[in-house]
């Protein structure tokens, strides 16, 4: 016989934003289910073995909320990666810009941590609340019937509930069956990712040189306190990407080395590496009656600046006080009404953030000498302008803004 499993909001994707929005949900008084295609089991973990190639620079206000929903504690138990400076130039001319955390009196900039780590910790978290979970459950059907969604799994047991929200990422079922409308383009470019260890330690600081093929970042990690890792992101054409990724390992070293103008010294070691194409994407409407997208579901963002599982976590977090205030006065929460207030919210913060990295993405990709000259000029403008870079650091860490409460 056929199971059905019946609830008041089902999410579907246990990733980093579907867990934590569960998370925030589990005080709620509504019965709720998280469902992923995946088993959701906790992995064992090495302190002493080697980098996931996927990390995120976790914002003051990420921190916030995910020590607020218990996770925090275990991602720090496992590995996280402090960073108090930044440090940006471009590669075709003189300009840079510094940026440092006491500039606003805060302790960091950021946390380098790895998605795992953070995956891990929230399911943790959720393992002991009191949520439906649901894995190896991969959605094949979605319609609705009598004000209930129904879903049908690939094991053929059907999940009904009068809201589904879609945190199924970037590719989302949820939002291709719900008819979603999105708007996208190709960058271009792909970006590769690796961890690599150079002769010069980190000191906790970020950097990031445009090159003539893209973006390259050096993103501080940890290991057993030793500080001479980096998580790397190359942001380039996919030609270039494609011949990196084909090196042996002693010339993509030498080369990465190169590209990044000796700063750190010797690349000595590179792990595997991982090419990902980039897209950006935006659906034109975050809800409907009874259905919600969060986080990349929503929108996918360039990683210039690591922002997109920062603003998918503020997704999650907005939309359950929407959710949480509609219960407590007794309206329908599964209404289009109430989604609303979370869209009205979100969107126009997501669309700002994409709009901005777009822009960067073009300017420092563009040849011409003089775009080369005016960005150079602006990069010293922006150095010498300290209440320019202290909006900016307090805007990046979630001090200033339409915080939602959880992330305060």
């Amino acid at each position: 016989m056929n199971r059905h499993y019946r609830a008041d909001i089902v999410v579907v994707g246990a990733g980093m934003v579907g867990a934590s929005f569960a998370l925030a949900m589990a005080d709620s008084g509504l019965n709720i289910l998280l469902l992923d295609a995946a088993p959701l089991a906790v992995g064992a973990f090495d302190p002493a073995g080697d980098f996931e190639p996927r990390v995120s620079a976790l914002s003051a206000a990420s921190q916030r909320l995910l020590t607020r929903l218990g996770a925090w504690q275990g991602i720090e138990r496992r590995r996280a990666t402090p960073y108090t400076r930044m440090h940006v130039w471009d590669g075709s001319g003189t300009g840079a810009v510094n940026f440092d955390a006491a500039s606003v009196h805060a302790d960091v900039l950021g946390h380098i941590v790895e998605n795992r780590v953070v995956q891990d910790a929230l399911l943790e978290c959720l393992l002991d609340a009191d949520i439906g979970l649901l894995g190896d459950a991969r959605v094949e059907t979605l319609h609705q019937q009598d004000g209930q969604w129904h879903l049908l799994l690939d094991n053929h047991a059907q999940v009904s509930a009068p809201l589904i929200i879609g945190a199924d990422g970037a590719r989302s079922l949820i939002r291709e069956l719900g008819g979603f409308k999105t708007r996208e383009w190709d960058y271009l470019h792909h970006a590769l990712v690796t961890s690599v260890r150079c002769a010069k330690p980190h000191g906790g600081a970020a950097r990031q040189r445009f090159t003539d093929h893209g973006p390259l970042a050096f993103l501080p990690l940890t290991r057993e306190g030793d500080e001479h890792w980096y998580s790397i992101v190359w942001s380039c054409d996919e030609e270039r990407a494609r011949e990196l990724e084909a090196l042996d390992d002693q010339t993509f070293c030498a080369a990465i080395e190169r590209a990044f103008e000796g700063s750190l010294g010797k690349v000595e070691h590179a792990d595997r590496r991982f090419r990902i194409p980039l897209r950006q994407r935006h659906a034109v409407r975050y809800v409907q009656d009874g259905l919600a997208l969060i986080g990349d579901a929503a929108h996918t963002i360039h990683p210039l600046a690591g922002q997109g599982v920062n603003l998918g976590f503020m997704d999650a977090a907005a939309l359950a006080e929407a959710l949480k205030h509609a219960v407590t006065r007794g309206e329908p929460f599964a209404s289009k009404r109430v989604l609303g207030r979370y869209e009205r919210r979100r969107m126009p913060h997501n669309l700002g953030m994409m709009a901005a990295m777009e822009g960067f993405q073009r300017l420092f990709q563009a040849d011409p000498l003089a775009v080369r000259w005016v960005r150079n000029e602006g990069l010293r403008q922006v150095e010498q302008w300290d209440e320019a870079k202290a909006l900016f650091i307090r805007r990046a860490l979630g001090l200033e803004g339409d915080i939602p409460e959880l992330a305060r």
